[in-house]
């Protein structure tokens, strides 16, 4: 039985039930009460879930003394969100000083990985979404960028450009638009994140200047951003993709064929994948991905496996039962599934697809890559010659299902991903340039438009292939180091306080044996 995990196309039936009237699900003999308001039962739904299938579980207060009732928020979603950030404190990470693996610096006390949700998260991993289809971006205090636009959106009908200058939203200019991590920052998120539609005052690279009004409207995301060939010369031809989302495979599948059948026909010796804002999505988009771009060599050996915690691995999860689907004829649960690592490698499977012989593979990062990008960067290093180029990255080797709870859907990690060399664990990040990361340390250049060569990140692997080193000899690209004054951990602050929960940094399980 081959099931997806995360089925966001398939109608599902799905059995609610009181996870606090399953005595069998209550750790330590610390039974939650039988009565309360249908949210006290869902507080109490979200601990049970965790105390089992948590990955990192054992670390967990028992029900008494973690008093989920207690948590409350400004809504009903913000004291759930609430009580998952307390969760998520209690385990202890070594490497990290014995902080917690969901540590995160940039707002202690917060999860880094997991979250609660209304639903729109799998909208927009089935490739649906119903915003601008544009992120704005701080590259120094003050000067703000177009950072990316989806074909198709209404970003994208408007004539936006990645590295296009936002100089007015709403009338307000000068230094109204000034970064001050307070009024100007949240005029900003209301503005973008907050509002239906947006007047912008864009500013090309040719200094000339035009108004666009806009409305959020729902369309298709194309996961591939751009696409295109690059003739380095010395005989390199250097194939280039922006990846930006692991959207679902009906989604992502024929935009990567399209690129990937390109780069076959013109006989690409490189290839960058440019994913430096791509937070993650489905595995099996990853495992696609992962695929496209392995050798020939790579067939049929192990990619990478799931690692899941001891309760799940040993079939003792039984709240899982709870979460019921349906597949056409077929009922079944998340129960029903072999969480074993032995159950759950997954080879590398080349048939059908096209053989790149590539001398290298390039990857551009950032701190917004995360998950299924660092998945298949890690996926990719033991098999073949990978380099990454830009900032480290975010840092999220584990992965998740969703967990339904009445109207809401829940995501805490339940497993950690390795590759064939037994590697993972990068929860400090991908560092291009370190021991473990070869490649090369440089800053976003949100000056320029994706695959312009002479943006530095995409021009020092260009230089690379051709080459075979990241310095660049003659004229210099202009870099963007001597115009910023943003540091790395400030640029990723000021990324979540615009972009908030549009950002997705998942990595989806999919199972294909059941127990």
């Amino acid at each position: 039985m081959k099931k997806i995990f995360y089925l966001f196309l398939l109608p599902t039936a799905m059995v609610i039930a009181s996870c606090s009237k399953d005595k069998k699900i209550t750790p330590n003999n610390n039974e939650p009460t039988k009565t309360g308001s249908k949210l006290d039962l869902i507080k109490d739904s979200v601990y049970l879930y965790a105390q089992q299938t948590y990955y990192w579980n054992t670390s967990l207060p028992t029900y008494a003394n973690f008093k989920p009732r207690g948590f409350s928020g400004s809504n009903d979603l913000d004291a759930l969100q609430t009580e998952i950030d307390a969760l998520s404190q209690y385990s202890s990470n070594p490497d990290n000083g014995g902080k917690p693996y969901e540590y995160y610096a940039p707002a202690p006390g917060y999860a880094k990985y997991s979250f609660i949700d209304d639903g729109s998260v799998s909208d927009e991993l089935n490739g649906i979404k119903g915003d601008f289809g544009f992120a704005p971006v701080w590259v120094d205090d003050d000067d703000i960028r177009v950072k990316y636009v989806y074909p198709g959106s209404p970003a994208d009908v408007n004539g936006l450009k990645r590295g296009y200058q936002i100089v007015g939203i709403n009338n307000r200019t000068g230094t109204g638009l000034t970064y001050d991590n307070g009024a100007n920052v949240n005029f900003l998120v209301n503005a973008y994140s907050n509002s239906t539609s947006i007047k912008l005052t864009l500013k090309k690279p040719d200094n000339t200047t035009f108004d666009v009004t806009m409305s959020t409207a729902t369309y298709t995301v194309n996961p591939v951003l751009t696409a295109k060939v690059i003739d380095a010369g010395g005989g390199k031809k250097v194939g280039y993709i922006v990846f930006n989302s692991f959207t679902s495979d009906a989604n992502a599948k024929p935009k990567l064929d399209a690129a990937f059948n390109t780069f076959n026909a013109q006989g690409i010796t490189d290839l960058v994948v440019d994913l430096r804002y791509n937070g993650g999505g489905y595995v099996s988009t990853a495992e696609y991905l992962s695929n496209l771009i392995a050798p020939a060599s790579a067939n049929n050996s192990t990619m990478f496996t799931y690692n899941f915690n001891k309760t799940m691995t040993e079939g003792k999860a039984t709240i899982l039962k709870n979460q019921v689907r349906k597949d056409g004829s077929q009922t079944y649960s998340y129960f029903d599934f072999d969480y074993t690592a032995a159950g759950n490698t997954i080879p590398f499977d080349k048939t059908g697809l096209p053989n790149l012989n590539l001398s290298h593979v390039f990857f551009i990062v950032t701190g917004s890559t995360a998950s299924a990008s660092e998945l298949t960067i890690n996926n990719l290093i033991p098999k073949m010659d990978v380099k990454i180029i830009g900032t480290t990255s975010y840092g999220k080797p584990v992965g998740f299902f969703d967990i339904d709870i009445n109207k809401y859907q829940m995501y805490m990690p339940q497993f950690e991903t390795k590759n064939s060399a037994g590697k993972g664990g990068y929860y400090a990040g991908m560092k291009p340039g370190s021991a473990d990361y070869p490649g090369k340390l440089a800053s976003d250049d949100v000056t320029k438009d994706f695959g312009d060569p002479t943006e530095e990140l995409f021009a020092y692997a260009i230089n690379y292939a051709k080459t075979g080193t990241f310095a660049i000899s003659g004229p210099r690209v202009q870099s963007t180091n001597s115009l910023k004054t943003f540091s790395v951990e400030k640029s990723r602050e000021v990324g979540i306080q615009v972009e908030g929960k549009k950002v997705f940094r998942g990595m989806i399980y999919n199972n294909t044996k059941a127990k």
